[in-house]
């Protein structure tokens, strides 16, 4: 197996990145590799730049942040138990297009493995978002780890 030296698991502040991360602590462990997690800020709603009111997607856009914040609370309590342990875990924030600001992390921070979700979270994120993956492994320098995870219905 290659010797990872610096891991980076990369989250979008949602419930599903939880498994990423656990997977990238594990790792960091066995391989006694510096971890860093790097939280991408991305608003796929961009209203800022919209010269319309859209109430409802607004109130999307809103509960959209709420749950964010909250999975965003859940991986830094997580992140902080293993920091607690002993376990050097840097922490960084990107707001940007999710694909330039992996690329630049990966090279500024000499990454040897990137740790990422399979998937999307699901059909509207891949809408929102766009196939990230595939863009990815196409430029990295380095080795990447998709962990698998089949999101489940959307309950409103």
């Amino acid at each position: 197996m290659e010797d990872f030296n610096r891991i980076l698991v990369v989250t979008k502040s949602t419930k599903h990145c939880k498994k990423a991360v656990h997977h990238g602590i594990s790792l960091a462990r066995h391989c006694k590799a510096e971890l860093h997690v790097l939280h991408l800020l991305h608003d796929p709603f961009g209203l800022e730049h919209w010269q319309v009111a859209i109430p409802s997607l607004k109130a999307i856009q809103q509960e959209h942040q709420q749950m964010r914040d909250k999975a965003r609370k859940d991986l830094d309590a997580m992140i902080v138990a293993e920091q607690a342990q002993g376990l050097p875990i840097k922490v960084g924030l990107a707001e940007g297009l999710p694909e330039k600001e992996i690329l630049q992390t990966v090279k500024e921070k000499k990454i040897d493995l990137l740790i990422t979700l399979a998937h999307a979270e699901g059909h509207l994120e891949q809408l929102l978002f766009g196939r990230l993956n595939e863009e990815l492994h196409r430029k990295l320098p380095c080795s990447l780890m998709f962990i698998k995870h089949e999101p489940g219905p959307v309950s409103w």
